[in-house]
């Protein structure tokens, strides 16, 4: 085997966690093109926050201050997403995803949750490419032993119930303000209204410039997205490799199956019924309109898949887990140099 692993004694499928998380999900993404005209594709934040892009910066800081409140408002009793992969299989599978996501221009969130919802053959392509690589890449460097077995449905909310309804509560609010923003700051549907009732906020709000408001829109919707993650349970590495060992396998765990199962089919009614023309802050709509399924596409997602299968790691969840990492004081040494060199692979394409 490729990767040394601490056997992995069970892991039980959480359909609820993950139902309401694919939901927060698919709520986040969608805000973010409402309101910026933007795709939530996590690696290219990454990418783009280290060419100095302003709003991806904000973004990749919401999705680390989303890790921060997980650990705030997480279940106490609930151990770190500590990954059992050393440092060395971290740096190649961190190096891996850079380069990989670089190539193929996206991750599971721009590829599998954004394109998928918009009915993208380029993105339906590069999802099933690197699917395919993560599962044959999880089964020769960690084999089915090592993950252990997969235990029967857990259908609650976890052992701090309250906690979690407010990680949940918490997203919802933040997308509303978001929005509420918006309203003001263009005086658009009933806002008006409200503005002649809060006329001192309203006055406040237009001063903003329109441009504070879409780095607002990018960190809230990212805060979102990393709550939900959480409450979805795709931040355990042990979790998603359960997943990429496929039902034949006793390791077997359905959660990110959950997860997309709520998370694509309402992104895609979304897109379809809900979208706007025109962002409500401004700006222009930057979604993907190309086509085109060469070799850069298909070999990225090879690397992608093989870096995604190695460590049970993709760009998101190593954000917010890093975000807890600065919390918890557990595992930040993993998730530091994650996303290091995955930073440094993609500046290597």
């Amino acid at each position: 085997m490729l990767v040394h692993q601490p056997e992995i004694t069970e892991s039980r499928p959480t359909p609820l966690q993950a139902l309401l998380g694919g939901i927060g999900i698919a709520l986040s993404v969608h805000s973010l093109l409402v309101l910026n005209g933007s795709v939530l594709g996590v690696s290219g934040f990454v990418h783009r926050s280290l060419r100095g892009d302003k709003a991806a910066m904000a973004s990749v800081v919401g999705l680390v201050l989303g890790g921060i409140a997980v650990g705030i408002i997480g279940d106490v009793d609930t151990p770190e997403p500590h990954t059992a992969s050393s440092l060395l299989p971290m740096a190649l599978s961190g190096s891996l995803v850079g380069i990989g996501t670089r190539l193929a221009n996206g991750c599971t969130s721009g590829h599998m949750i954004c394109g998928l919802s918009r009915f993208s053959l380029r993105s339906f392509v590069a999802t099933t490419t690197f699917f395919a690589s993560a599962v044959a890449t999880n089964y020769l460097a960690h084999g089915n032993d090592a993950l252990g077995i997969s235990g029967s449905l857990d259908w609650t909310l976890g052992g701090n119930q309250g906690r979690q309804f407010l990680g949940a509560a918490f997203s919802l609010g933040t997308l509303w303000f978001a929005y509420t923003c918006s309203a003001l700051k263009n005086g658009t549907g009933n806002s008006s209204k409200f503005m002649s009732r809060q006329f001192s906020y309203a006055n406040l709000v237009s001063d903003i410039p329109q441009s504070i408001f879409r780095y607002l829109a990018s960190l809230l919707t990212s805060l979102v997205f990393a709550l939900s993650l959480r409450l979805g349970n795709m931040v355990a590495p042990h979790k998603v490799l359960a997943f990429l060992a496929l039902p034949l396998s006793s390791a077997f765990d359905p959660t990110l199956t959950f997860v997309a199962g709520s998370a694509l089919p309402l992104a895609a009614l979304l897109y379809r019924y809900a979208r706007v023309e025109q962002p409500k802050l401004g700006g222009k709509c930057n979604i993907p309109t190309s086509t085109k399924i060469d070799w850069r596409l298909i070999l990225g997602s090879v690397i992608f898949g093989i870096g995604w299968g190695i460590a049970g790691v993709c760009p998101g969840p190593a954000l917010v887990n890093f975000g807890r990492s600065l919390y918890a004081g557990i595992g930040f040494a993993e998730y530091a140099v994650w996303l290091l060199f995955m930073g440094f692979g993609g500046l290597l394409v």
